[in-house]
């Protein structure tokens, strides 16, 4: 297993500062919020991709893919009753998919509570079919470039779509295209109020990344979670992929965030 960090924790930071810190901190690779960097991907040049990706090749860190997907530009929806929004939004999801590739990327993580939500007078079934609608074309070019989306359970406080790792599944196993796999988060997995290895291990077959971060939004060995089960139940179903540190409550710095936890993380490995 790789360690890896989301670049939001950095908020003000350059991405070459970022990338350059990390590196000497011993972390593998990076996650990029596309939001941090402009409202719309089609704001990026592919200028600014490249050095990017150049960026991360003289550090030595893989661009590990992207996350908070949908946050920018406003007003994106998978589950809306707007056939026309949900196509628009679908477009825009396949112009993230090549963002991901240009700057090296293999893994997108589809989080999204809000634009995912099932609506006043809507039923999950509805919404369920509108997300198979508006994963297709996404998925046919993560194909094409070798992308990896995943699908992300969120707890209910934040969606009330696809709240635990047996909803995942279940979508996963309907949409069978082996470019959509499964993404778990120790923060989310908290809501589902059972151990930890037991939901790794149930969704063992599906799992491609790992969020890792407390139940109190901060990062691992911030809080109560005890990550040796978890990295045992990793280690266990053989998973190769990134621990990567994603938090929600910036306020002890980014630095205290990234050294304390890739220390942490390292003890378990």
């Amino acid at each position: 297993m790789k360690i890896g960090i989301c670049n939001e924790v950095f908020q003000s930071w350059s991405i070459e500062k970022t990338i350059a810190f990390i590196s000497k901190l011993g972390y593998d690779g990076l996650e990029i919020a596309p939001f941090t960097l402009a409202d719309s991907v089609d704001e990026i040049p592919l200028s600014k991709r490249e050095w990017i990706k150049q960026l991360s090749k003289e550090n030595n860190i893989d661009i590990i893919g992207t996350h908070w997907l949908m946050v920018k530009p406003d007003g994106l929806s998978i589950s809306s009753k707007d056939s026309d929004l949900r196509k628009k939004s679908s477009k825009y999801f396949e112009k993230l998919v090549k963002f991901t590739s240009d700057i090296n990327g293999k893994i997108m993580v589809l989080g999204s509570p809000k634009q995912r939500s099932i609506g006043e007078g809507q039923t999950k079934e509805e919404v369920i079919e509108y997300f198979i609608e508006f994963i297709k074309g996404p998925l046919v070019q993560a194909n094409d470039l070798g992308i990896t989306i995943c699908l992300e359970p969120l707890a209910k406080n934040e969606t009330n779509f696809v709240n635990s790792v047996t909803d995942a599944i279940s979508i996963i196993e309907k949409v069978n295209h082996p470019n959509l796999k499964l993404i778990l988060d120790v923060k989310a997995m908290s809501d589902e109020k059972r151990p930890y290895d037991e939901i790794i291990y149930e969704g063992k077959k599906y799992l491609a990344h790992f969020h890792a971060n407390d139940e109190n939004l901060l990062g691992p060995g911030f809080g109560n979670v005890d990550f040796a089960p978890i990295i045992s139940a990793l280690k266990n179903i053989g998973y190769q992929g990134y621990l990567s540190v994603e938090v929600f409550d910036f306020s002890p710095g980014p630095e205290e965030i990234a050294e304390k936890s890739i220390r942490y993380l390292k003890k378990f490995l």
